[in-house]
């Protein structure tokens, strides 16, 4: 596929479209902006005709004691992870409909099992999840594949941001602050990105063309319900 990336960093994104196969283009904005979500899904029109398929992947939302988090914090939260998704997912509908394409919703296994620490993340991530229901249920009737994948612990800068923290808060080295957490998450590694895009790259082909409205855990064993 050719590819239109969107995140707020620029050089982080010509980066990233550098390293591409495939033809991209960057698009630069934040995605809390209520009418850039419209305009991204414009340009990759504009210059391709045509999608076959969106990611859903912006959004990271702020830990903390339930108590201690403030009104704009769950604004926030929800601005950038769940109503960028909604929004692009709307701009994007019908140009999916001729395509008869597909969604996938990067979203998070604090969506399935609540913590006290993650309330904003979990709380946008359990909307997000029925989000991909709801509009999978649309799609039968549409044409349009819908579904997510819940990472767990995934080796991103902010989860290695995470880590530093923790090391620094209890005076411990990096390498027992991961053995840490891992446990308390009772996994036993953390996972790597290109563990994560094997499966978005399945949801986007013709192989997974009967799944519509999963999901998919992707995250060592963490999520112990069903």
């Amino acid at each position: 596929m050719h590819l239109v990336l969107a995140a707020r960093s620029d050089d982080l994104l010509q980066e990233l479209a550098h390293s591409c196969e495939s033809k991209a283009i960057t698009f630069t904005a934040d995605l809390r902006d209520e009418n850039a979500p419209q305009r991204l899904i414009d340009l990759a029109v504009k210059t391709f005709g045509r999608i076959d398929c969106l990611v859903n992947n912006a959004g990271a939302t702020k830990r903390g004691d339930f108590l201690q988090l403030t009104e704009m914090d769950w604004h926030d939260g929800f601005a950038l992870k769940f109503y960028s998704s909604v929004r692009c997912s709307r701009a994007a509908w019908p140009y999916l409909v001729k395509t008869q394409g597909s969604i996938i919703n990067i979203v998070g296994v604090g969506g399935r099992t609540g913590s006290a620490e993650f309330s904003i993340g979990g709380a946008v991530n359990a909307a997000l999840l029925n989000l991909t229901k709801v509009l999978a249920d649309r799609g039968i009737h549409d044409g349009v594949r819908v579904n997510a994948i819940n990472p767990g612990a995934i080796t991103t800068n902010r989860l290695q941001t995470r880590i530093q923290k923790l090391a620094g808060d209890k005076g411990i080295t990096v390498v027992e602050a991961i053995a840490q957490t891992a446990k308390e998450l009772g996994v036993k590694r953390f996972g790597k990105p290109e563990e994560i895009a094997p499966a978005v790259a399945f949801l986007a082909s013709e192989k997974s063309h009967y799944c519509q409205g999963a999901i998919l855990d992707i995250d060592g064993g963490q999520t112990k319900t069903l």
